[in-house]
């Protein structure tokens, strides 16, 4: 399970509250650790870097939006952007029964590359798969909406039916991150979710289920209800007279989540000023780091053909945006709360079995964990 903007400060908090009692059982009988992601750290390169073991140098997705070289900014969610095959396509291809089902329709191309069957939550009332048309009607209550609060239960909750329809052994449900975006740890809602996912894990195991629960990125908040803190690189290059293309490679069409402000941008300088680029952005408060092209991709392993001139990355409690005027602060709900840069690096990893941790665990090694743990 890619337990989506699960930061491990939600585990922590339920943990000392005895609210996850079933995967709190996982944690102390198999194992529990604290795991670097992919970075920037976005849903997108983190689902592909879990499915494919590898980084997103490897597998080709660095963020979920980028700048393609004709010069339009393009969605990456089609399977032909992938650069590396999945470990879900290999099994399939070795004759096992694989399924993956994703909450977040954006995925499912992404996911299905290789002939693996993929249905999402978000259109499973219009999804068919082996004959059960539309693969909704498996489950017995209403198809929540991308924005419900329990939108990412219902994709488990198909996953379990399926996968027992099909004879599924080796099973990836992707979740969304909406709870996480609107509630911190210990609010109400943050409360109810994890109590149904804890009810959900417990299903699994009662199932037979052997468990890897792993989150894509985490998640902080940037600044307060009333004033989010943005940082607008485009609006500071427009401001000393240098033309460039910011882009937001947290941009999909979740904009209700994010508004499209994250914690990390690339940067295509179009007069080709990329020094002077990087000193104007770097002097701006609550920016981290910013990185040319070639050391970003050493660095982050990232696709140098993929990612801009400069690869900006945030602090804890800020975000990045283009121009002001480009973003829709309207329809969030609450306070902005986001991720992307290095503070929303670390995940929590859960499995069913007891396993040695590597020290340099990263997110993308769970299937070599639960797998090799036979």
């Amino acid at each position: 399970m890619c337990t989506d903007g699960l930061d491990p400060r939600y585990l922590e908090d339920a943990f000392a509250r005895d609210l996850t009692p079933r995967i709190r059982e996982l944690a102390d009988h198999g194992t529990f650790a604290i795991a670097d992601a992919q970075v920037p750290s976005f849903t997108n390169p983190n689902n592909l870097s879990i499915v494919t073991g590898a980084s997103a140098a490897v597998h080709g997705i660095p963020g979920n939006h980028y700048l393609a070289p004709d010069g339009d900014e393009v969605q990456l969610v089609e399977a032909r952007f992938l650069r590396a095959p999945s470990i879900h396509a290999s099994f399939a291809e070795a004759g096992v029964a694989v399924l993956a089902v994703t909450t977040k329709e954006k995925l499912r191309d992404l996911l299905s590359a290789g002939g693996v069957p993929v249905v999402s939550a978000e259109l499973a009332d219009r999804q068919s798969l082996d004959g059960v048309d539309p693969v909704a009607r498996l489950v017995d209550r209403p198809k929540p909406g991308i924005y419900d609060w329990d939108c990412s239960h219902y994709a488990l909750e198909l996953a379990l039916e399926l996968a027992d329809r099909l004879g599924t052994e080796l099973l990836y449900v992707s979740l969304t991150d909406f709870v996480q975006h609107a509630a911190a740890p210990g609010d109400d809602l943050s409360d109810r979710y994890l109590r149904r996912l804890d009810e959900l894990v417990g299903s699994f195991v009662e199932r037979g289920w052997r468990l890897g629960l792993v989150a894509d990125h985490g998640m902080n908040a940037k600044g307060g209800i009333d004033a989010p803190d943005v940082r607008y690189l485009g609006d500071a290059l427009d401001d000393a007279g240098l033309t460039a293309h910011v882009v937001l490679p947290i941009t999909d069409p979740y904009v209700v989540h994010h508004a499209s402000l994250g914690s990390a941008a690339w940067i295509h300088v179009d007069n080709g000023d990329v020094e002077r680029a990087r000193q104007i952005v770097a002097a701006l408060d609550g920016v981290e780091d910013v990185l040319g092209r070639e050391e970003a991709a050493r660095e982050l392993e990232l696709p140098e053909d993929r990612i801009g001139d400069l690869v900006v990355l945030a602090d804890a409690s800020t975000a990045l945006g283009g121009r002001e005027q480009q973003h829709d602060l309207s329809q969030l709900h609450g306070a902005l709360r986001t991720h992307g840069g290095r503070h929303e690096q670390r995940v929590p990893v859960v499995l069913s079995e007891r396993v040695a941790v590597p020290p340099d665990l990263r997110n993308r090694d769970v299937h070599e964990l639960l797998i090799g743990a036979r």
